[in-house]
């Protein structure tokens, strides 16, 4: 059964203590709402400080832009508020990532259904880094004729690898109710790369039908780790080589329609040892009809750790489990290394009116979570994962649900809508209002970083100014790196932390710090830093890591 499950797991060193030195004031974990989206926030980015971008579907979302509804927006963060972005193609069920020169790309979509949308599918949307706090004269460019993928893609995932390019992985090419009858068993990149011809990957053929926003993650050694179904591999960009791992135990699946969540866990140096963490879905058979599914089965409340060092991967997955089954959870790393697993369904699939019993309007999914957890990397098994001192919310975030940490350490939660398009006045309507969670430290004296350099070159060091609170033991700190990602269907593509070395000055005023080594183990681009001082954290501070050069770049720093 499962007899190469590993027992434990060797102890890999932090780049400080790892003890809370204060005891943390304040409200403790809490919830806050406040504003709303005006679109379904399905997808989600932090472009900036202070603004998000949401993408829905093309259909009857009540904010609008010339005279037609909007499925695109951009959220203030400051006043919880939400314009229209002008959006030509229809970016429904796509995904996203930043270059290495600080562009965001937003990649794949829909068929549109309603005539102000053009077809999404091999959509390619483009925005370039804005400085006004209210993204005053920023604008989304496309150019459907000239600018598109090589094929179309509903469902597929991007990802930033180590030349700061996209790597665009999978997807469906037609609107499709449940499984992946019509699969895009490849990837491809942007910018384009072997002449814009897409590279067939096994793994996508082997893992069908529910393969659908496979969870992908940038190694530290330049390759990329990948899971689809219930397999895994890793995957060389360089050699084009796929490296088979093994499945995840117990059949377990974690991709769409059967969405469970995965993490690179924190990267720290001097190696940089990759573990991957991947949580929730079902063991149901892929080879059931949707018809005979149910939305009253159980989730999957597996979580399955693996080391990816020739040692680790030969002993295979560690096993340990959830609070609660979740169907479409998703994993926030937290500036302190410590993971949130958020939203979803404790019973259930993905997707919408295809199981035999659906929920209000169309849900195939039913019993929201409605707690989060806390995960804990470096606590034993058997003690990793807590809700000691968690909030307990009362909004559903099911299907097309996203959260996203922001620039001020909290979590930003949106999106919900198990429908076709707008429903209200039904069980798991379509949701509008924005939530946070703030940790502890939202309510507390705080960590300041200031005098950061705007641009941060691999393998050096560089010198900041802090002010860290009287109350707090100043040796004990941590010094994180952050990819925020891109959030969509239960996953968080790109979504990175690294910690950096780091010392304090005797008169605690001064923070050395020692950049990544190399563009593998941080893919070039932007990045916030955030510095931990016991149980606090302090806001994050944007910088640009690498050249900011347009990908794809040559590799900086030295190799580890």
């Amino acid at each position: 059964m499962i007899g190469n499950i590993l027992l434990t797991l060797p102890v890999i060193a932090l780049t400080a203590h790892s003890c809370r030195a204060a005891p943390t004031e304040g409200k403790g974990w809490h919830f806050v709402q406040n504003g709303t989206t005006g679109i379904v926030a399905l997808e989600s980015i932090i472009v900036s400080d202070t603004l998000a971008i949401f993408f829905d579907r093309a259909t009857n979302d009540p904010l609008e832009i010339d005279g037609h509804p909007a499925w695109g927006a951009l959220y203030n963060l400051e006043t919880n508020t939400a314009s229209p972005l002008n959006v030509t193609t229809d970016a429904f069920c796509g995904s996203g990532s930043f270059l290495s020169n600080g562009t965001m790309v937003s990649v794949g979509g829909h068929n549109p259904v309603i005539p102000e949308a053009e077809d999404g599918r091999n959509g390619i949307r483009v925005w370039e880094p804005c400085d006004d706090p209210n993204g005053e004269g920023c604008v989304l460019f496309e150019d459907p004729e000239k600018l598109h993928m090589a094929e179309t893609r509903w469902y597929a995932t991007s990802l930033r690898i180590f030349d700061g390019s996209v790597m665009i992985i999978g997807g469906v090419h037609q609107v499709t109710p449940f499984f992946n009858d019509d699969p895009v068993n490849n990837v491809e990149f942007f910018p384009p790369k072997d002449g814009g011809i897409p590279r067939p990957l096994d793994l996508l053929e082997r893992s069908l039908p529910a393969n659908l926003f496979p969870r992908s993650f940038a190694l530290p050694d330049g390759k990329i780790f990948m899971a689809a179904g219930n397999q895994t591999i890793i995957y060389d960009v360089e050699k084009n080589t796929e490296t088979r791992l093994p499945d995840i135990p117990n059949g377990v699946r974690i991709t769409n329609p059967y969405d469970g969540t995965a993490t690179l866990l924190p990267l720290h140096p001097p190696e940089y040892i990759p573990e991957i963490l991947v949580c929730g879905g079902t063991n149901t058979s892929d080879q059931l009809p949707m018809e005979e599914l149910s939305s009253q089965t159980p989730a999957s409340d597996q979580c399955s750790r693996m080391t990816l060092t020739p040692e680790g991967i030969e002993r295979g997955w560690e096993i340990e489990r959830l609070l609660e089954p979740r169907m479409m959870p998703e994993m926030i790393l937290l500036p302190n290394g410590e993971i949130v697993i958020i939203n979803g369904a404790q019973s259930g699939y993905a997707a919408i009116g295809t199981v035999k019993d659906t929920i209000g309007n169309n849900s195939n999914a039913d019993h929201p979570a409605f707690t989060p957890s806390i995960y804990t990397p470096d606590a034993p098994l058997g003690q990793r994962i807590s809700n000691a001192g968690m909030p307990t919310t009362d909004i559903a975030r099911i299907y097309h649900s996203t959260v996203t940490l922001t620039q001020k350490g909290n979590l930003l939660i949106a999106g919900s809508n198990p429908n076709g398009r707008v429903v209200n006045g039904t069980q798991f309507h379509s949701e509008f209002r924005v939530e946070y969670l703030n940790p502890p430290y939202m309510t507390v004296e705080r960590p300041q970083l200031s005098n950061v350099p705007k641009q941060m070159a691999f393998n050096s060091e560089f010198s900041v100014d802090v002010s860290i609170p009287s109350r707090l033991t100043q040796g004990d700190l941590k010094v994180a790196l952050m990819d925020l990602g891109f959030s969509s269907h239960a996953f968080h593509s790109s979504s990175r932390l690294v910690f950096m070395d780091a010392q304090l000055s005797g008169d605690g005023k001064t923070l050395s710090i020692k950049s990544p080594p190399n563009n593998r183990v941080y893919p070039p681009g932007p990045a916030y830093i955030f510095l931990t001082v016991g149980d606090v954290s302090s806001p994050g501070v944007r910088v640009m890591v690498g050249s900011g050069a347009t990908p794809p770049v040559e590799d900086q720093g030295v190799p580890i």
